[in-house]
C-alpha cells in the first residue's frame, strides 16, 4: 500500500504544480455574473523536461500561464513553481523563472549583444557580469556571429533564439513558453525547437503551451489537454495516441466508381470495426489490430481485383485525433470567453511583464 507524499517530496518529484487551482473573473456591468477562466485546473511538470499544454483557444492556457507566472493571483487551490507557493512568495518564484511569448520582447533598434547586457544590468549583473552573461548566451544561442549587428536585421528564428538568450539571464529553473513559434517559417521553427531542446539537456524545465501539435509532439515528453479551465487529460503523446486507437489503414481510390469495392476490401480487415468512406477524397479508411497483416491482405484484394489506387498505407494516431476526440474541436477552434472575461489567448505583453518584476 502506498503512502502519500510529504510536501518535501512532492516539490522535488514536480517543478510545477497546480491543484485546484481556480481563477475567477466577473462579466463587465453592474451585477455581472461571475465566470472561471481555472475551474480545478491541476498539472504537474516533472523537472528537466519539456510539457506541454494544449487546448482551444480561449481553454484556459493562456491564463494558466499568467497565474504560475505569477501575473495573474488565483483565487483558490495550490500552485508551486521551483518548490516555492506562488501565492504566499511570488517574488521568489520570480527570481526561479523565464517567461517567452509569442512576441520577440528585444529592441529591434540594439544588436544581439546590447539586447542581452541590457537585460543583464536590468537583473542586477552589473556592467561586467551583464557583458560575461552576454557572451555566454550569444554562444549558447548560436548567435556570435549576428552579435554586433541590430536585431531589427535579424531572421525570426534568430530574433527568436535573442528573446529566449534574453529570457535566460538569471539561469531560472523553469522557463514558460507561450506559443514560441507563431509566425515563423519551418527553418525558424526548427532553430528554437534545437534551442529548446538545448536548454532541457542543460536542465532547465520547460512549460509549453503551442497551437502547433506536431511541436507538441516533437518536443513535449508529456502534455495535458485542457478545456473550460479543467485538464482533461495528461499523459505521455504515444499514451494519449493509444486511447484514440490504434494504426489505420488508408486507401485513395484512383476512380471515383470503385470506392465501393475498396471499402469491402477494406471491410475484411477491419474486424466489424467502423469503416469510413470520403467521396470528395476517394479515401477508404478504418482501424486495424494488426497492421502489417491488414496492408499486406488489402494490397492483394485489391491487386486481383484489379482495382487501381493512388495511394495506400498505415497512418498511426495523431496529436489532432487526440484533441479533436477529447474536445470536439480542431487545435485552432475558440472558446469564446462569456462577456466581461478576458480573452485567453489574447496577445499581451508578458515577457516584459514578468521581466520587469524579476528585475525590481
Amino acid at each position: 500500500m502506498s503512502t502519500p507524499m510529504s510536501m518535501s517530496e512532492t516539490r522535488a518529484r514536480y517543478a510545477v504544480l497546480a491543484e485546484g487551482v481556480v481563477k475567477r473573473y466577473r462579466a463587465r456591468g453592474r451585477g455581472g455574473v461571475e465566470k472561471r477562466a481555472l475551474d480545478g485546473f491541476d498539472l504537474a511538470v516533472r523537472p528537466g523536461t519539456v510539457h506541454g499544454l494544449l487546448g482551444p483557444n480561449g481553454a484556459g492556457k493562456t491564463t494558466a500561464v499568467r497565474v504560475l507566472a505569477t501575473l495573474l493571483r488565483y483565487d483558490g487551490g495550490r500552485a508551486e513553481v521551483a518548490g516555492i507557493d506562488v501565492g504566499r512568495e511570488p517574488r521568489r518564484v520570480r527570481s526561479r523563472i523565464g517567461l517567452a511569448g509569442q512576441y520577440a520582447a528585444v529592441d529591434g533598434g540594439l544588436t544581439g549583444r546590447q539586447n542581452l547586457e541590457m537585460f543583464g544590468r536590468l537583473f542586477h549583473l552589473g556592467n561586467r557580469g551583464a557583458r560575461q552573461r552576454a557572451g555566454e548566451l550569444l554562444e549558447r544561442f548560436d548567435l556570435v556571429e549576428a552579435a554586433d549587428r541590430s536585431a531589427k536585421e535579424y531572421s525570426g528564428g534568430m530574433r527568436r533564439r535573442l528573446d529566449l538568450a534574453s529570457s535566460m539571464i538569471l539561469s531560472p529553473d523553469v522557463l514558460f513558453l507561450d506559443e514560441p513559434t507563431t509566425g515563423l517559417d519551418p527553418r525558424g521553427r526548427g532553430e528554437v525547437w534545437d534551442a529548446i531542446r538545448a536548454l532541457v539537456a542543460g536542465g532547465t524545465t520547460v512549460l509549453l503551451t503551442t497551437q502547433y501539435l506536431d511541436e507538441a509532439d516533437r518536443l513535449a515528453s508529456h502534455i495535458t489537454v485542457i478545456d473550460r479551465g479543467r485538464a482533461i487529460a495528461d499523459d505521455t503523446p504515444d499514451a494519449l495516441k493509444n486511447r484514440v486507437g490504434g494504426d489505420r489503414i488508408e486507401v485513395v481510390a484512383a476512380d471515383p466508381g470503385d470506392l465501393a469495392a475498396v471499402a469491402r476490401a477494406v471491410e475484411r480487415v477491419a474486424g466489424g470495426g467502423l469503416v469510413l468512406t470520403d467521396d470528395t477524397t476517394r479515401r477508404v479508411h478504418a482501424q486495424v489490430a494488426d497492421r502489417v497483416t491488414a496492408l499486406t491482405e488489402v494490397a492483394r484484394t485489391l491487386q486481383d481485383d484489379r482495382i487501381a489506387v493512388e495511394d495506400i498505407g498505415l497512418r498511426r494516431p495523431s496529436l489532432d485525433d487526440v484533441f479533436l476526440r477529447l474536445t470536439g474541436h480542431g487545435a485552432g477552434a475558440d472558446r469564446t470567453p462569456a462577456d466581461g472575461m478576458p480573452a485567453d489567448d489574447a496577445p499581451a505583453d508578458d515577457t516584459q511583464a514578468v521581466r520587469g518584476v524579476a528585475a525590481a
